[in-house]
C-alpha cells in the first residue's frame, strides 16, 4: 500500500478518535450533571412548587455559564499558552484582554440575573444552602477525581 492510500485512512481514524473523545466528555458531563441534580435535590429539600420553578432557572443558568466559561474562555486561554503569548503583538494582546474582560462581565451579569430570579423562587436561607451545597458537591467531585487519579 502506498502512502497516498494510507494517509486518508489515517486522517479518518484520527478524526474519529477526536469525535469519540468529544462524545465521552459530553457523556461524563451529563453523568456529573445528573449526579449534581440528585445531590442538590437531596440537600435543598425543595417543595414540589419550589422545585418546579427552581430547576428551569438553575439549568438555564448552568448551561449559559458553562457555555461562557468553556467555549469562550477556552478559546482565549488557548491563545495564552507560552508560545503564543510571547509572539502576539501588543494590539492583539489588548484585543484579547478586552474579550476576556467582556466575558467576565457577561458572567457577572448572568450571576446577578440568576440571583434575582432565585430570590423570586427561594428564601434567602435556601439560596445560601444552595451555595453551600454546590461547594460541597464540587469538593466531593474533586475528592473523587483525586482518589481515582491516586489509584492509577
Amino acid at each position: 500500500m502506498k502512502i497516498k492510500n494510507i494517509f486518508p485512512l489515517l486522517l479518518f481514524l484520527v478524526s474519529f478518535s477526536f469525535y469519540a473523545q468529544s462524545d465521552k466528555i459530553d457523556e461524563k458531563r451529563e453523568k456529573i450533571k445528573a449526579y449534581k441534580v440528585s445531590f442538590l435535590t437531596t440537600e435543598l429539600e425543595l417543595t414540589s412548587t419550589e422545585a418546579e420553578k427552581f430547576w428551569p432557572i438553575y439549568n438555564a443558568f448552568d448551561d449559559k455559564q458553562f457555555e461562557l466559561r468553556h467555549d469562550k474562555m477556552k478559546t482565549y486561554l488557548r491563545k495564552l499558552d507560552d508560545d503564543n503569548i510571547n509572539s502576539i503583538s501588543e494590539k492583539e494582546a489588548a484585543v484579547l484582554l478586552s474579550q476576556i474582560e467582556s466575558t467576565d462581565k457577561e458572567l457577572y451579569l448572568l450571576r446577578e440575573k440568576y440571583m434575582a430570579n432565585l430570590k423570586k423562587v427561594l428564601s434567602a436561607k435556601k439560596i445560601l444552602k444552595l451555595k453551600k451545597s454546590e461547594d460541597d458537591f464540587n469538593r466531593k467531585l474533586l475528592k473523587q477525581y483525586r482518589d481515582k487519579a491516586a489509584k492509577n
